[in-house]
């Protein structure tokens, strides 16, 4: 019980850093823990480009683990749609006959007990293995062990290696050498800077580019804008299809030689949590539904159920990555009973993690989101190709 009260101020205490990181809180509190969090913004700035500089000095060298390394990440935390732009480039290049292996840190992912480390640590010379999420035939860990994004990823790629470990470098090595992978894509891995990839591709989100411009804690950005020219090639995410001229033209200010593909995040679907069932997004028009998530931006989630023509009668938002207990399901759905909904949607990322068996009593759905290509290439297989395999040239060529 103390466990649970401590998890539920510490979630309540996040909701509410981010609130005030998105500019959606206001009052005195904000304003104060605002300010305070802006003093430790440039002490985080003066810490991320002290080791970004010894990087590039060679004082902190990185590793090549010698075959293509495709690194995916952003500038900023939270919300860019990263995880179906990687699983979208997992699964062409596993089609075009690669051997891919996912490198994820496995954020916010259940640690192994201490006690199992100190076994290890007892009976091996070596470091322990990262954790197999999915061996390429089968999805061998849970989202709570494995982390929200890496779980989907394994569950939707069938073929693909998915691993966790902080160390991604020890994670690389394994996937080369156990399981012959020749292709190693470095999820959110932008900043990851000990392994070294050949391609970097930066995403950006169209709706929210960089927040409000602050780096960590007061704003939403990692490192500064002008890191923008560490991209290979720059994926604006989120696009509705209208060009915005003032951001490439900060792009190509920063980085004038990498190429822009813009993109868009398209619904395809819904499935029924509980059974099999899967409906056309067109399922929802007309009807009064409730909205579950617990993501960083859910204001895009939000959008896409009011642009199917639902009517939102209920919206409850936890915590990013927050992980639902049954005590907290019953409460959501008494309350959207009480509202008058239909049904509840929420995330795929939000669905990995509602333990099964759980049972509802009104229909709830997640929503299935793909990439569609917009600007830059004819489709994402040719913006892979692009990419990955210029001029023709095999994956061993390209290696670095």
């Amino acid at each position: 019980m103390p466990n649970r009260w401590f998890r539920h101020k510490a979630d309540q205490f996040e909701q509410f850093a981010t609130d005030i990181i998105m500019g959606r809180s206001e009052g005195t509190a904000a304003a104060l823990f605002g300010a305070f969090l802006q003093v430790c913004s440039y002490l985080f700035s003066g810490i991320v480009q002290t080791r970004l500089w010894l990087y590039r000095n060679r004082i902190f060298r990185d590793e090549p683990l010698g075959c293509l390394v495709v690194v995916v990440g952003n500038l900023t935390v939270g919300g860019t749609g990263k995880t179906p732009v990687v699983e979208m480039f997992a699964k062409a290049l596993r089609d075009r006959g690669r051997k891919v292996a996912i490198l994820s840190r496995g954020y916010k992912s259940k640690a192994p007990p201490m006690w199992k480390k100190w076994w290890f640590w007892l009976n091996h010379t070596e470091e322990a293995p990262p954790r197999v999420v999915s061996d390429g035939e089968r999805v061998l860990l849970d989202s709570e062990v494995a982390g929200d994004e890496p779980y989907m990823l394994a569950r939707n790629l069938p073929g693909v290696v998915v691993l966790v470990d902080k160390n991604r470098v020890k994670a690389g090595a394994y996937a080369i050498k156990k399981f012959g992978c020749d292709t190693l894509i470095l999820d959110d891995g932008f900043q990851y800077l000990p392994l070294k990839g050949r391609l970097n591709l930066l995403l950006v989100d169209k709706t929210n580019p960089f927040g409000n411009g602050f780096l960590l804690p007061r704003g939403i950005l990692r490192e500064p804008i002008k890191h923008l020219k560490r991209a290979s090639y720059v994926f604006l995410t989120k696009s509705k299809g209208r060009r915005d001229e003032e951001l490439e033209a900060m792009i190509q200010k920063f980085n004038p030689d990498a190429e822009i593909i813009e993109c868009a995040h398209k619904p395809k679907y819904l499935k029924r949590i509980d059974s099999d069932e899967q409906v056309p997004m067109s399922f929802l028009a007309g009807k009064k539904i409730g909205a579950l998530s617990g993501i960083a931006v859910p204001e895009s989630f939000e959008a896409f159920l009011r642009n199917t023509g639902a009517k939102l009668g209920y919206i409850k938002r936890f915590a990013d990555h927050y992980r639902f207990s049954h005590e907290d399901l019953k409460s959501v759905f008494e309350e959207a009973i009480a509202a008058g909904v239909e049904m509840v949607i929420t995330t795929e990322k939000d669905a990995v993690r509602i333990e099964d068996g759980e049972h509802f009593p009104l229909p709830c759905y997640y929503l299935r989101l793909e990439i569609e290509i917009l600007r830059g290439a004819a489709d994402f297989d040719e913006a892979v190709g692009k990419i990955c395999f210029p001029n023709g040239k095999p994956v061993n060529e390209l290696a670095g």
